[in-house]
């Protein structure tokens, strides 16, 4: 077997996508809780600071921006 064939299945691959849907989807609700009226960069480091921890080699992307700018604008229900 080849290093490369090593790879988690379907069902897991899943599970770990739901797992980090739900991580974000706290961190969101979390900051459009606690901090109503901030702006976007406040948010946003809201935001990496509490999902940097839960991934491994997490890597910034546009979705915390995103994000960030839907909190700030108060459009988080």
């Amino acid at each position: 077997m080849e290093l490369q064939d090593i790879k988690w299945n379907e069902q897991a691959r899943e599970k770990i996508l739901l797992d980090a849907d739900r991580a974000l989807q706290e961190a969101v609700r979390e900051a459009a809780s606690s901090l109503s009226g901030s702006g976007k960069d406040k948010v946003y480091e809201f935001l990496f600071e509490k999902l940097k921890g839960q991934f491994v080699d997490f890597q910034l992307g546009p979705d915390l921006t995103k994000y960030a700018e839907a909190v700030a604008a108060g459009e988080v229900e």
